[in-house]
């Protein structure tokens, strides 16, 4: 069985990376996906449609271009891995895990407990929440390898 998992959110930080090596080395039969992850080429994804100068619709102009691949990619996959990161606010990975709650899709949030308060409401949908990247290779091979 091939399980589809996309990883949302944080993009600062190599946990992505983490959690597709820790599967590799346990032989887990994962496709990982996720948004584009080159900060300056997302927000630039508009920029096709003509140049804007005013930063709010070139960036309503990029959202919707990313929404595409977003979107499709979440409605393809098994499971979503959500990390939320310490530096900044994503607030895209907010509106993902709202996308997965609203399709019914289960997801894992990544965090640490100094922003468990404010993404109350973004974990009580989770069907988990794991501190660490290991934690969710750990959950991973549960999900493939029990039976």
């Amino acid at each position: 069985m091939t399980w589809n998992v996309y990883l949302s959110g944080e993009i600062h930080t190599d946990w992505r990376e983490q959690i597709i090596q820790g599967c590799r080395a346990r032989d887990l039969n994962i496709v990982f996906t996720s948004a584009v992850t080159d900060h300056d080429r997302s927000d630039a994804a508009g920029d096709v449609l003509g140049k804007e100068n005013n930063g709010f619709w070139r960036d309503h102009q990029s959202a919707k271009v990313n929404a595409i691949r977003i979107q499709t990619l979440i409605k393809q996959c098994d499971l979503a891995i959500i990390r939320f990161g310490e530096q900044y606010k994503q607030w895209n990975a907010a509106f993902d895990a709202g996308f997965c709650a609203a399709l019914n899709k289960p997801y894992i949030t990544l965090h640490s407990e100094d922003i468990v308060h404010p993404l109350k409401e973004v974990d009580a949908s989770a069907n988990a929440w794991a501190t660490s990247p290991a934690q969710v290779v750990e959950i991973l091979d549960y999900l493939l390898t029990q039976q």
